[in-house]
């Protein structure tokens, strides 16, 4: 009797999350999870990012190829907050916010990547010497486009 008490208490326990969980994956946008049912929008082949929007906000969250959150920031119009969610959460750097960087760890600048591109936000990964990875997210840079000339003497001294 005492041997098949715990066996049931872990069945009944085991039959409650199962329910839990897809009332969460029902209702919930999947934020935070290892494989959140949304499109892998990743600029590169060695991280998974999935984009998610509510209420004008946009979120962003980087996962690696095992499916372990790295980091995950919101944005809404230039405007970037960090969120305290995954293994680099500290080391992700913003405009509003630097990230932590070790004192004698070097960046592997050449080895940077850009992990997510959109028409409002750019996010790169940067390998540290020391192993870790830090990312940065900014606004993405408008297209440069040439300037129009409103004076004609200026306009013709400038052509071939």
């Amino acid at each position: 009797m005492i041997k098949i008490l715990p066996r049931r208490a872990l069945l009944a326990g085991l039959v409650v999350m199962g329910f839990s969980a897809s009332a969460v994956a029902a209702t919930g946008t999947g934020l935070g999870q290892a494989w959140p049912n949304a499109q892998d929008v990743s600029a590169s082949t060695h991280w998974h990012v999935y984009t998610f929007a509510n209420n004008g906000v946009q979120y962003v969250q980087v996962n690696d190829l095992f499916g372990n959150v790295r980091v995950a920031f919101a944005n809404i119009n230039g405007q970037f907050l960090v969120l305290p969610m995954g293994r680099d959460a500290q080391r992700l750097s913003t405009p509003q916010q630097t990230g932590l960087t070790s004192s004698t760890a070097v960046a592997l600048v050449s080895y940077a990547e850009t992990v997510y591109q959109s028409s409002s936000v750019k996010l790169q990964a940067v390998p540290m010497s020391d192993g870790t990875v830090t990312f940065t997210a900014a606004p993405a840079s408008p297209t440069a486009t040439a300037a129009p000339c409103d004076d004609p003497e200026e306009c013709s001294s400038h052509s071939p």
